[in-house]
C-alpha cells in the first residue's frame, strides 16, 4: 500500500485538486486498491471548509467528484502514516519541515519535482488561474504515478 499526502496552505485548492486527480489517475490504471491518497493544510484558516468552488468546478469538468472533502491540518502523526508528503510550493515545504521536524526518511517533496520542470504550483487563490494550476497538478500527479509504478 502506497500512502500519499498532498499538502498546501489551506487544503481547499491545490492539495485537494492533487488528491482527487491522483485518485482519478490510479483508478484509471486499476491501482486504486494499492493507494491511500489524502490531502491536508499547513494552516488552520480553512479547517472544516469544503473544496473551493472553482476547484470543484474544474474537477467536475474533468469528471472528478470531490464531494465530502473538508480541509484538515497536517499533523506530526502524518509523517509516520504516509510514505510521500508532497507540498505544492516552497512555502509549504518550509512549513511542513517546521511542523513535522527533520525529514529523516526523505518523505517530503514538491509535486512538480516529478515533472520535467520542477517549480512551485501557483496558488490559484491569488493567481485566479485555475486552469494553469490544473495543468501543473495533472503533470505532477502523472509524473508521480509514473515514478511509483516504475519503482515499486
Amino acid at each position: 500500500m502506497i500512502k500519499i499526502l498532498f499538502v498546501c496552505h489551506g487544503n481547499i485548492c491545490r492539495s485537494p485538486m492533487a488528491e482527487f486527480v491522483m485518485k482519478h489517475l490510479v483508478r484509471q490504471v486499476g491501482l486504486e486498491d494499492d493507494f491511500v491518497i489524502e490531502s491536508a493544510a499547513t494552516s488552520t484558516e480553512e479547517i472544516g471548509n469544503g473544496v473551493y468552488p472553482p476547484v470543484k468546478k474544474i474537477l467536475a469538468e474533468h469528471g472528478i467528484n470531490c464531494e465530502g472533502k473538508t480541509a484538515r491540518q497536517l499533523t506530526r502523526r502524518d509523517y509516520d502514516v504516509f510514505d510521500y508528503i508532497i507540498g505544492m510550493d516552497a512555502a509549504n515545504i518550509r512549513n511542513m519541515h517546521r511542523m513535522l521536524g527533520e525529514d529523516s526518511r526523505g518523505k517530503i517533496s514538491m509535486l512538480k519535482d516529478y515533472t520535467d520542470f520542477p517549480s512551485d504550483v501557483a496558488d490559484p487563490w491569488y493567481t485566479r488561474d485555475f486552469e494553469a494550476t490544473w495543468n501543473d497538478v495533472v503533470d505532477g500527479c502523472r509524473g508521480l504515478l509514473d515514478s511509483l509504478v516504475i519503482s515499486e
